[in-house]
């Protein structure tokens, strides 16, 4: 009978030649990245915002003018400060649902780092959570910055390294997340699920002779996303794992961070539509944006059971069911436009009822200032 082979084996530089490995070559890693840099710009997917929502741009002066203000949009969810458009704090958000249907969650505000330490450990032992933790920032930019951390020592490495705010969670293993968009009118009897995304983490299967970088430069869509995943891993990219070991390569559940999204429309039941529905009505002043949830099973989640809620975006969260691989850009245009259709028409009829839209100069401010802090994290 033979032993089974550890999963966790990696094999030294040594054992690696006598496999017959054969290292990519500088000339051949050079042309994997020109092929994935042109391989990018053949899918918009990864294609910069600003070219994604150019041909928006119409659609949305056209909307302003119908519904009095470009920031009409904001007065969607009076309950979150301009609606979620932008900077807002993920522990407030998290705040306002109702017990029980989000993990559990703390915020570690910024001080001095023993202080945030003891903060952190008091938190876990409140919430008693085990290690691993997620720890993010409170205001995110597209899944930077989150981390699943192993131990305690890491964790005070985080704190550290992010003097802002820091959500701590506990860790919910999944393996499956959704994006749930819900929207509903204020004079609508009931609201609905828009769309549903259905995110697939990138796991790659080493096979005993390349290293990480190698596999990740020659998949045809993970090496689109090499520099993510390659400034991620750090030293680790020149690991090799042990044959039929996979690897995972991010861990948030966002496209920017190399998370496949695809159209979860078949995950829509009227049990789960009951069940965001009846989370949502518990919010005073929410009528649009996206649940971002964790589950074990499909089915357990059609029936809307066996979910927890990680995060709740407002009006800047996107139907992201868009970025499946399968739909065309055109189409993704005109998800966007029904989308900001909604969130028009929502934010008029709560201003009608004496909802307050936050002013432009406001909302460019608030732009600013995310773009100022999303600049400090990349030079950090």
């Amino acid at each position: 009978m033979t032993s089974a082979r550890p999963a966790s084996t990696i094999l030294p530089p040594a054992r690696r030649a006598q496999r017959g490995a054969i290292p990519l070559s500088r000339r051949q890693t050079t042309r994997l990245h020109i092929l994935a840099r042109l391989a990018r710009w053949s899918r918009w997917e990864f294609w910069p915002a600003a070219i994604v929502y150019a041909p928006l741009v119409p659609h949305l002066g056209w909307l302003a003018l119908r519904h009095r203000g470009l920031s009409t949009c904001t007065a969607a969810n009076p309950c979150i400060p301009m609606g979620g458009l932008v900077g807002e704090s993920k522990w407030a958000i998290l705040s306002l649902l109702p017990r029980g249907c989000a993990v559990s969650s703390a915020i570690i505000e910024p001080a001095a780092l023993p202080e945030r330490t003891a903060a952190l450990d008091a938190a876990c032992s409140r919430l008693g959570l085990d290690y691993p933790i997620v720890l993010k920032p409170d205001v995110g930019d597209r899944g930077a910055g989150v981390r699943l951390v192993a131990d305690r020592d890491a964790a005070h490495r985080y704190l550290a390294s992010e003097p802002r705010a820091v959500l701590v969670q506990a860790h919910h293993p999944g393996p499956r997340e959704a994006g749930i968009f819900y929207t509903r009118h204020p004079d609508a009897p009931r609201g609905e699920i828009l769309s549903i995304t259905d995110k697939r983490f990138p796991v790659i299967a080493a096979d005993g002779r390349s290293t990480l970088r190698e596999l990740i430069l020659r998949h045809h869509r993970f090496r689109m996303q090499a520099r993510t995943f390659l400034a991620r891993l750090g030293p680790r990219a020149h690991e090799v794992h042990a044959d039929g070991r996979t690897v995972r390569l991010a861990f948030a559940g966002n496209h920017c961070q190399g998370t496949m999204f695809l159209d979860g429309s078949t995950l829509i039941t009227p049990e789960l539509t009951a069940a965001i529905e009846g989370i949502a009505r518990q919010i005073p002043g929410f009528y649009f944006g996206r649940f971002d949830v964790r589950y074990a099973d499909e089915t357990e989640l059609k029936a809307g059971r066996g979910f927890a809620i990680v995060e709740l975006n407002g009006v800047l969260s996107e139907s992201t069911n868009i970025y499946d691989p399968a739909t065309g850009f055109w189409a993704g245009q005109r998800v966007l436009r029904e989308q900001w259709r909604r969130a028009f028409e929502i934010g008029a009829a709560n201003r009608r009822t004496g909802a307050q839209a936050a002013s432009v100069v406001a909302c460019a401010a608030v732009l600013l200032a995310h773009a100022r802090r999303k600049a400090d994290r990349r030079a950090d």
